[in-house]
């Protein structure tokens, strides 16, 4: 997951290949609970792994849960009869399927409990589902607003089942009926409780998933429309043994726009998704017929759905959304590559969920160039007449940071930068690595930053740093001649006369870096490859024309999205001369002798000051005079002297040289 403060997304063009989606939240957490209610144990498989399944879990651990994960199975060993664990302060973050399911369910066991969550959460309303509670008897004070979250949940004698009807409001959000439909069959009645909702019930397919799961765990629910229904009397969970999470298909929806943006005959044909397929439980998944509407191509099988671009630009939509109100915002972002006006209605439910998603997507849109009008429970979108590059802001909100990826495949090739990508680890930590790995571009609009530079003088320090900042690859090009001598010694070639043999081990040397580690086919080499011996078989395979050229194209292939940062002696003259930004690191030869000296001596070795300069000026001599790749800045080079730096102060200075030369404004609009 990218933990950047913002994430920088190149122009992309097309998609092809396979995306196997996580598990479904809406799913998961529902499960979690259930399980957590049941007598024995319950086996969830395919969990999702996510902020809000997180939350959830240490939720269920603090009550008195026994959880074991191994592997793709976890195994919750329900409470059953037992009491909860009190009294207890639960932390529930910003996940609404923890808050409200939660809250229902405490009130009604019993206990002494404080529900809390971040202050997003303190703003999305409760007090519906707080009143259809004290209808049963809960005893619930706000510590806030009221209305509101934090929320202390007291010990009063168990309800009971009442004779009338609870009434629950179902327009402002389905999770208070599908909290109270969780939660009323651990009262021990001797009659049937009914619920009754008023007003119109919005996102219904959430709470068909709530009434199938309950099935699954032995309790079924007599319904009249979506008006009323009825919990059976005597009702209790017990556990299915085992159950199996679906993929997200509200995370299905990104892929599937893409495929209808980008997946082409020539870029490779049909995007396929697989975990999730027409079949699914999840009301979203009828978000393949609004694609299909707007032009998609869709073909679904048991447990995956293929889709490539049909229709294009994109056909307009008109739609009312209450049933796929979160898949919807990614229809938002669709309609900026259609021919026409899209309007999307009845999602009043947006304004009260991560954040107000209407007035956040009439914003976000409005950056990229598109006309906007909101309402309060509809959003009319004009695509931009001139695109517009982007600081996208994502309200700590999952679902904008996923859909605004997708206008990074503008027609004007234009970048969009996602602010705090992080944030999609609430549904799909693993989402912008799953983009890049079917989104394609040319090799020469994936961004590179080269830092070269002598040798001690900081420059691998300073490209590790700077890539962390940026969320891009790194490429430790020093270290690759010395992996390369390393993994023909274990394979036991010849350095000296398998001069072929060690070029083809140098094609496909399976190496990646982190930070300042390493990595051979996933072993940590980083020490191996710093040894005496280590360097006198790097100059071996060095003198052979063979494994230069072959390396040459490894280096180039580290060029990969959403970008690279790559250090080394002629990074910016040979091996990328097209890079976006090329930085000349260097530093007096006495002051990078003193810092070799500092390190030779933090590892217990002895040097003297004054050979270590010796050493480093003669090296530099003879790297500035080789005849194959010199050491010497690049011509458009920027010279960064850091022999009176920090090292965080160089990487504010690379990063201030590389904003400079990024297309966005602070306000979020393409510079001038």
């Amino acid at each position: 997951m990218y933990a950047t403060e913002f994430l920088d997304l190149p122009p992309l063009s097309s998609a092809a290949g396979t995306v196997h989606l996580p598990g479904s939240k809406s799913i998961s957490n529902r499960v979690l609970l259930l399980a957590a209610l049941s007598d024995g144990p319950t086996d969830v498989h395919d969990l999702l792994d996510s902020d809000d399944t997180r939350v959830m879990l240490a939720a269920l651990r603090e009550l008195g849960c026994e959880i074991e994960a191994t592997g793709t199975c976890t195994r919750i060993h329900g409470l059953g009869a037992r009491a909860p664990r009190s009294p207890a302060r639960l932390f529930l973050g910003n996940a609404g399927t923890a808050m409200r399911p939660l809250t229902a369910a405490l009130a009604l066991l019993g206990g002494e409990f404080e529900l809390s969550g971040v202050p997003r959460m303190h703003e999305r309303p409760i007090g519906d589902l707080v009143d259809a509670l004290r209808q049963l008897g809960a005893q619930i004070d706000y510590l806030g607003q009221d209305g509101y979250p934090p929320l202390r949940l007291r010990t009063p004698a168990r309800p009971a089942a009442p004779g009338a009807p609870i009434r629950v409001r179902g327009d402002v959000s389905s999770q208070f009926l599908t909290a109270l439909l969780l939660a009323t069959p651990l009262l021990s009645q001797a009659q049937p409780v009914t619920l009754e909702v008023v007003g119109e019930l919005i996102s219904k397919p959430y709470v068909e998933i709530t009434l199938r799961l309950l099935e699954r765990f032995g309790v079924r629910v007599a319904r009249e429309g979506w008006a009323r229904f009825t919990v059976p009397a005597g009702s209790r969970y017990t556990s299915p043994g085992a159950i199996h999470v679906e993929a997200d298909a509200s995370s299905a929806s990104y892929f599937i726009a893409l495929g209808a943006l980008a997946a082409t005959p020539a870029s490779g044909g049909a995007l396929r998704i697989e975990g999730v397929g027409a079949d699914s439980i999840q009301g979203d998944i009828r978000f393949i017929e609004a694609a299909a509407q707007m032009g998609a191509q869709i073909e679904s099988g048991p447990n995956h759905l293929q889709v490539q671009r049909g229709a294009w630009p994109l056909r307009p939509i008109d739609l009312d959304c209450n049933h796929i109100p979160d898949a919807a915002m990614t229809l938002a972002v669709m309609a900026l590559f259609a021919e026409g006006t899209s309007t999307l209605r009845n999602i009043a439910s947006w304004r009260v969920k991560e954040t107000d998603r209407i007035a956040a997507m009439t914003a976000e849109l409005r950056k990229l160039g598109a006309s906007v009008d909101e309402g309060p429970d509809f959003i009319r979108i004009r695509p931009p007449q001139t695109w517009r590059a982007a600081r996208i802001h994502t309200y700590d909100d999952h679902r904008v940071a996923m859909c605004f990826s997708l206008a990074a495949f503008n027609p004007a090739r234009l970048p969009v930068r996602i602010e705090d990508p992080k944030c999609v680890g609430k549904t799909f930590p693993d989402y912008f690595e799953t983009l890049f790995s079917v989104a394609h571009t040319p090799a020469a609009s994936i961004p590179v930053i080269c830092i070269d530079g002598p040798t001690a003088s900081g420059k691998g320090t300073l490209a590790a740093a700077v890539a962390a900042r940026l969320g891009y690859h790194l490429l430790d090009s020093g270290a690759l001649y010395r992996l390369c001598g390393l993994a023909a010694r274990r394979a036991g070639l010849d350095l000296a006369q398998q001069a072929d043999a060690v070029a083809g081990l140098a094609r496909t040397l399976p190496v990646r870096f982190e930070a300042d580690r390493v990595f051979l086919d996933d072993e940590d080499v980083s020490d191996a490859i710093r040894t005496e011996g280590a360097g006198m078989d790097a100059s071996q395979v060095s003198a052979h024309p063979a494994v230069r050229a072959a390396l040459v194209d490894l280096q180039q292939r580290f060029r990969r999205l959403p970008g690279l940062v790559a250090d080394g002696r002629d990074m910016g003259t040979v091996i990328f001369p097209d890079a976006a930004l090329k930085v000349f690191l260097t530093a007096s030869a006495a002051q990078r002798a003193e810092r070799r000296h500092k390190q030779l001596i933090s590892k217990g070795l002895s040097a003297t000051l004054d050979s270590l300069r010796a050493d480093l000026e003669a090296r530099d001599e003879r790297d500035m005079s080789r005849s194959v790749a010199p050491l010497k800045p690049a011509e458009d080079a920027l010279l960064l002297d850091n022999s009176s730096l920090s090292i965080e102060e160089s990487v504010q200075t690379v990063l201030a040289w590389w904003q400079a030369r990024q297309p966005f404004d602070p306000s979020g609009s393409r510079a001038a």
